[in-house]
């Protein structure tokens, strides 16, 4: 989580809001990315996608199905379905999202009966660096 923590630090610099992620296979990062949706002006462009995206890449597959996933704030309804189709086999994040997680709030995306996979989720790992980290970043733009 402290290298996710240092995605997202790096996007807030870079103006985005601050959240990042990792992908570990074998104990090894195989990709890391922060949010980009302002720079790249794409609204797809969350760190879970990006950094699912360069996984893929780096392994060959689409299915990330030895992987496992940290991530800065509970993932939205499109990064869980992300999560999802790729397979991931453990999710991991920091902050909970009232307003726009799709794991543990909102519609809960692995609980549909839709969901064709679903990860283990662990919860609150990282979780006050997180949020201290997205406070402050809204704080100073409020």
């Amino acid at each position: 989580m402290d290298l996710a923590l240092k995605a997202a630090e790096a996007a807030g610099e870079a103006g985005e809001v601050p959240i990042g992620c990792v992908i570990v296979r074998d104990g090894e990062v195989i990709a890391s990315a922060g949010n980009r949706t302002l720079t790249d002006k794409d609204p797809t462009a969350h760190a879970e996608v990006l950094a699912i995206r360069q996984a893929a890449e780096r392994i060959g597959s689409e299915r990330l199905v030895d992987c496992d996933l940290y991530v800065t704030l509970e993932p939205c309804t499109m990064c869980a379905g992300a999560i999802s189709f790729a397979r991931i086999r453990r999710l991991y994040y920091g902050a909970a999202d009232p307003k726009g997680g799709g794991v543990d709030s909102g519609v809960r995306f692995f609980a549909s009966p839709t969901c064709h996979h679903a990860p283990e989720v662990y919860s609150a790992v990282g979780e006050i660096e997180s949020a201290t980290l997205l406070r402050e970043f809204f704080r100073v733009r409020r």
